[in-house]
């Protein structure tokens, strides 16, 4: 029996030149991790390819031939380098291709990273070797308004200069016209302001959002000075389900569901006034045991009530968190992974991996979704595509 061949051990010396590459790559890509390693690889094999696909053509370049091809999104032009013989045989884009719809994909995942148009044809420059125009990725863009907008935190230990500290990750989950859910934004910060989130809503406008119907979310500290400031149009919504489980948190187990019922006569009542009579029968009746329980329904009145103008099917996206729980699973899960992120870039990171998994399985829309745009679109009149 023939002896198996052994394959030959990769020894990896070190010099000089190699140790300031390596350092190159630290600062440059922010690795911490071998997860980060693979990523600055994979960044540098595509600008490698095209460096050198270029030098490959020096000798032979004859100018460059236009060529349109065919997106989900629409048609563009862009310039392919000819060479005498017609041998060259590009790999991003071959000869006969006429659609790169994969590019589109690509686009819509830097724009929910938060990058602007001119650094998403930047990177595609820099990656495919064409430039896309402003125009072309505003188009595409163009396809991700959203009328509805959550904006929910989960928690996390980070390290922050060798002391772990606690820091939340906001994440802005928006409803497409076409009912579709989409994570727009990630931030991770611990300095909840209106300035905070003015720079946040700022930073949506920058991307090419130009109206927002309804932002729903819990009482972050000046979100809503930064809504008026940012969208003056947008009504913000207290997000129901937060308000509920903030009362609940000042009532013991026993009480609980029976006061969680009494709760629902307020957010499914049929109109304002009704809510607001039901809102003090309940205050009335639990005050003596539990009178902190029902302030925070007094005091954020007036961003509770916008729902009360909307059917039933309509402040049920609103309201519920069902779109944002599955998501929040997955991020909750991380925790449980890693007890203590060495940097907040490092939990950053981990975040978008955990999103782009999560958002692959996203495929249906939202129940009743036809009939909840038919109604926003009367109640919001001219803001939405008909």
């Amino acid at each position: 029996m023939a002896k198996r061949e052994k394959k030959p051990v990769h020894k990896v010396v070190m010099t000089e030149g190699k140790r300031q590459i390596i350092q190159q790559l630290l600062q440059e890509y922010d690795i911490e991790t071998a997860e980060d390693i693979h990523d600055a690889l994979k960044d540098l094999l595509g600008g490698t390819i095209k460096e050198m696909m270029e030098a490959e053509m020096d000798d032979y370049r004859n100018g460059y031939k236009e060529k349109t091809v065919n997106s989900s999104y629409g048609s563009m032009r862009i310039d392919v380098p000819q060479d005498r013989k017609s041998t060259f045989e590009p790999k991003v884009l071959k000869k006969r291709q006429k659609d790169i719809s994969d590019i589109d994909q690509k686009i819509i995942s830097m724009y929910a990273k938060g990058m602007t148009t001119r650094q998403i044809s930047d990177t595609l420059m820099d990656i495919y070797g064409f430039e896309a125009s402003e125009g072309f990725i505003s188009d595409v863009t163009d396809k991700i308004l959203h009328p509805i907008l959550y904006i929910d935190a989960i928690h996390y230990s980070v390290r922050d200069n060798g002391i772990i500290r606690k820091m939340a990750a906001y994440v802005i989950l928006g409803i497409s016209c076409e009912g579709k859910k989409d994570v727009l934004t990630i931030e991770v910060g611990d300095n909840e302001s209106a300035k905070y989130w003015l720079a946040v809503l700022n930073s949506l406008k920058n991307r090419g959002v130009k109206d927002i119907l309804i932002i729903s979310a819990d009482g972050l500290t000046g979100i809503r000075e930064a809504i008026q400031t940012a969208f003056p149009k947008t009504e913000y919504q207290r997000c129901i389900v937060h308000q509920v489980r903030n009362t609940l948190k000042y009532v013991s187990d026993k009480d609980r569901k029976a006061f969680a019922n009494d709760l629902k006569t307020i957010y499914n009542a049929p109109n304002e006034e009704q809510g607001r009579a039901n809102r003090d029968r309940i205050t009335e009746k639990w005050s003596e045991k539990y009178p902190n329980a029902m302030k925070r329904w007094e005091r954020d009145w007036d961003v509770i009530t916008p729902i009360f103008k909307f059917s039933a099917n309509v402040r049920t996206v609103i309201y519920t968190t069902n779109a944002i729980e599955s998501l929040n699973a997955t991020y909750r899960k991380l925790n449980r992974q890693r007890s203590v992120f060495p940097s907040a870039q490092a939990l950053l990171k981990a975040l978008y991996l955990a999103t782009f998994e999560a958002t692959k399985k996203w495929s249906m829309t939202i129940r009743n979704w036809g009939q909840v745009y038919g109604e926003l679109s009367i109640m919001y009149e001219d803001r939405l595509p008909e």
